[in-house]
């Protein structure tokens, strides 16, 4: 068995880049950095920030596109994938990507306001993305009642095979 799920909570890096694809899907790219603190042997405070690159495809990706803004803090649910390609070098290059599967705009509200936008969220609100969940199909009853009859009286178990259990 294997599991692949990301969890990121940072700040965009820049405003996603938004293409449209012939068959009509959306894709959003944009960065994300998280930062963690720690202290060195000296007693100092550093700071190593990380930065990942944000995939989000159709839905997603419009929400992306309507809400998230430069230095919004978002917390993203996905999986890390990672693809090869060759560079104008001819070196080869690898890329992790997280796909995105949830997304929501974190942080303070007044971070993340978009001015003007239709469907902006509500007051006290903050808008989030999260495609449908699919529900497990119903398990189907049979027609028939599902009872067996057990032995109910000692009178059943007068075989010499059950006399002699130790319990």
């Amino acid at each position: 068995m294997s599991f692949n799920k990301v969890l990121i909570l940072g700040n965009v890096g820049k405003d996603p880049e938004v293409r449209h694809l012939e068959g009509g899907a959306s894709v959003a790219n944009f960065t994300v950095a998280t930062s963690e603190y720690y202290k060195d042997r000296n007693g100092q405070r550093q700071e190593r920030t990380e930065w990942h690159n944000i995939v989000c495809w159709r839905q997603l990706a419009d929400f992306a596109d309507k809400y998230v803004k430069k230095g919004s803090q978002v917390f993203i649910e996905g999986k890390i994938r990672s693809r090869e390609y060759t560079d104008q070098n001819n070196q080869r290059r690898f890329v992790f990507e997280i796909f995105a599967d949830s997304l929501q705009l974190a942080g303070r509200k007044s971070d993340n306001q978009v001015s003007g936008a239709q469907g902006a969220p509500t007051q006290g609100s903050q808008p989030s993305y999260q495609p449908p969940v699919q529900t497990p199909p119903t398990p189907v009853q049979p027609d028939f009642p599902m009872q067996q009859d057990f032995p109910t009286g000692t009178d059943d178990f007068n075989d010499s095979a059950t006399n002699d259990l130790p319990f």
